[in-house]
């Protein structure tokens, strides 16, 4: 059932309300004595999932047992610095890390069959729904799922059961999924509600998670005329239908159709937030469909230090490379490596530009030397900001003092740019 839906473009979510809004969710779910909080990581910082674990804190800590797991997936540990900030006031004995190798259990197999049927045949592989042991050790009331609803690359809009099954997964599930995402295509998959990975998580859901007390929080952010984040909707629930209702609302809010290509498209990574190329590379992924054949993408990165999230990943990455595809599956295929290690196979995968266009990561704190390495293009951030200054570009389209245009992005995580006919919808995925 929906607990509550809340959205309009026009609008600015107050805390206030979504405070009382809550209020009415945890009246209707009743006794709340242990409840297990699963909100995102530092890398959905703007998601404003902290200021909504820190109420639902605040409420519950007097008379309920409270732990919060971080959905990181096969993201870095949240650190003690990086829990202080997005979720102040909630002390650290309340926190759990996630080990997506390690702290997981079987709960149910999708069978071969099955999954062929499910991805219209991408993949013909068993899937293991994994999960983190503690969501069935912990003889909870209530989990609450927390997060954004997003356009994104792998799954078509994040969020929902993604948190569950990925956020809290293990190593088959995360690293099926993300290949049969890789394989079905990310400018299929971007911004659709409809897809054959969430089509999988559905059915996990529906048959192997179905015994536990989950529900979901989940926002849609944009921004305002002054270019800041706000909240422009919050959806909840305990089923498929808040994310339905939400998701609908998500494309109308963070889906900017543009009715041109352009040559030359920049964006920017806040260095607080985005530390790896593998997370970096939403500035490409979300504004792909909008770069001109022959056209350049440069990032400014000055945070970012790492290829991987994690050491496990970095090294295949650095070993391997951002190849086309069809050398990484050949690689893959030959080598068997690769395909024992789907996870940053697809993440190398989605990152093919196919030829199409140019990338330039511009940064400071990860050399030349590295990112040449990976067979992509480095520019020096301190030389690139002489040109293309974040402090002086407007959102959108920008004619520079030598009259060349370029199109700027300062918060690509947040939403998906494409030009309208680059943006079609699938036959068999809607």
């Amino acid at each position: 059932m929906i607990f509550f839906e809340e959205g309009n473009k026009a609008a600015i979510v107050s805390l206030q309300c979504i405070s009382e809004l809550i209020d009415s969710m945890f009246i209707r779910i009743g006794k709340l004595d242990r409840v297990l909080l699963l909100p995102p990581d530092f890398t959905r910082y703007h998601s404003y999932a902290g200021e909504i674990t820190c109420m639902i804190y605040e409420k519950l800590k007097d008379c309920s047992h409270i732990e919060i797991m971080p959905a990181v997936g096969t993201h870095m540990p949240m650190t003690d610095e990086e829990i202080s900030v997005m979720y102040p006031g909630i002390p650290q004995s309340h926190f759990l890390k996630h080990n997506w190798q390690k702290d997981v259990v079987v709960i149910g197999t999708i069978s071969s069959q099955t999954t062929s049927e499910l991805t219209n045949e991408l993949m013909g592989w068993p899937i293991n729904c994994e999960i983190n042991r503690t969501l069935m050790q912990g003889n909870w009331n209530q989990i609450i799922s927390i997060g954004q609803l997003v356009p994104h690359e792998l799954i078509g809009i994040a969020n929902h059961n993604k948190n569950i099954l990925v956020g809290a997964g293990g190593r088959d599930i995360i690293g099926k999924t993300h290949f049969i995402g890789a394989l079905y295509g990310t400018e299929k998959m971007m911004g659709h509600i409809k897809s054959p990975v969430r089509d999988v998580l559905n059915y996990m859901s529906n048959n192997f998670l179905y015994h536990l007390p989950i529900s979901y929080i989940m926002t849609v952010r944009g921004t305002d005329d002054a270019n800041q984040i706000v909240t422009r909707g919050i959806f909840a629930g305990d089923d498929k239908e808040c994310f339905l209702t939400g998701a609908k609302f998500c494309q109308q809010v963070n889906i900017s159709f543009l009715d041109k290509e352009y040559k030359k498209v920049v964006a920017f990574l806040d260095p607080d937030e985005f530390k790896t190329v593998w997370v970096g590379n939403k500035a490409m992924l979300r504004t792909r469909m909008c770069i001109a054949d022959g056209g350049e993408l440069i990032i400014l990165c000055a945070g970012i230090q790492a290829f991987g999230e994690n050491a496990f990943a970095d090294s295949f990455i650095r070993k391997y490379g951002y190849r086309d595809t069809q050398s990484l599956i050949r690689i893959a295929t030959d080598s068997g490596e690769l395909m024992e290690n789907l996870v940053p196979l697809s993440q190398m995968v989605i990152s093919d530009t196919n030829n199409r266009f140019k990338v330039t990561y511009a940064a400071k704190k990860i050399s030349r030397a590295e990112i040449e390495s990976v067979f992509c293009n480095y520019a020096d951030y301190d030389e690139v900001v002489k040109i293309y200054d974040p402090q002086s570009l407007k959102e959108g389209e920008n004619i520079m003092s030598d009259g060349e245009e370029i199109f700027y992005v300062s918060k690509p995580a947040l939403g998906l740019w494409a030009e309208r006919n680059r943006f079609k919808q699938n036959e068999k995925f809607e």
